[in-house]
């Protein structure tokens, strides 16, 4: 007689709970500055846990069974389960983090929006005077224009980077829809990318000048393709910052 199995060996025996076994401090009392390094700490161990995923040859989705149903011997299938279960624990903090960081910015516009005398910090009329409806397009904006969360290390010649004016050394602030609150350690750029093939992506950027003194902040439309001449869809590659 077999051993009997599972019917989904790969489905994580530990529930999925809304915090990875109480190592995720109180998030409602963080400051922006705390949640900031809570979404940091987490996005760094989700990136080394994929690592081991990628170690093994495997994702959260691979069965670990082979097609008669037993064990593959191939990896190690107690390490394969503990890692999943642990992303899948770190992936609902990080929503959790992000939920609160996303309070803070709609408290914070929304008290630009209540000081009549707001400005930016260019001496231009703030938010006060956009409806409350458009708060998260605030979130948006002020995400792609905030801290850049990316640098183009190379660009291909040809490239569809090439062509829609990236340069080497240019630090990403927005990338569609993904900036510095919500890339993921640069995974969200990437699903960007593979879901709008063909469709033109903005792209904010800050250049150095060539003075060596400021920046250029520009908005690159980036159209991701196929069959340019090179690998990938862009032909350029970003490193975090």
């Amino acid at each position: 007689m077999g051993i009997p199995m599972d019917d989904d060996i790969h489905a994580p025996t530990v529930a999925s709970g809304p915090s990875s076994g109480g190592a995720l401090r109180d998030v409602s009392k963080l400051s922006m500055s705390d949640l900031m390094q809570e979404k940091e700490r987490i996005e760094a161990e989700l990136s080394a846990l994929s690592s081991v995923l990628n170690s093994h040859g495997v994702t959260m989705n691979s069965s670990l069974t082979t097609f008669d149903g037993f064990p593959r011997d191939d990896i190690d299938i107690a390490q394969v389960r503990t890692t999943r279960v642990r992303i899948i624990h770190l992936r609902n903090d990080h929503k959790e983090v992000m939920a609160h960081l996303e309070k803070h910015l709609h408290d914070h516009f929304a008290r630009l929006q209540s000081a009549p005398d707001a400005t930016s910090t260019n001496g231009t009329s703030a938010l006060s005077s956009v409806p409350n409806s458009a708060t998260n397009n605030y979130i948006a904006d002020a995400g792609a224009l905030g801290t850049p969360f990316a640098r183009v290390n190379s660009v291909e010649p040809a490239s569809p980077a090439h062509q829609a004016g990236l340069k080497t050394g240019d630090l990403i602030r927005g990338f569609g829809s993904v900036h510095w609150l919500n890339h993921e350690r640069l995974s969200k750029v990437a699903e960007a990318v593979q879901q709008n093939e063909g469709r033109p992506l903005s792209v904010k950027v800050a250049r150095k000048n060539e003075s060596g003194s400021g920046t250029t902040e520009l908005d690159l439309q980036l159209t991701p393709r196929r069959n340019w001449g090179g690998r990938g869809l862009l032909g350029c590659h970003l490193v975090p910052l």
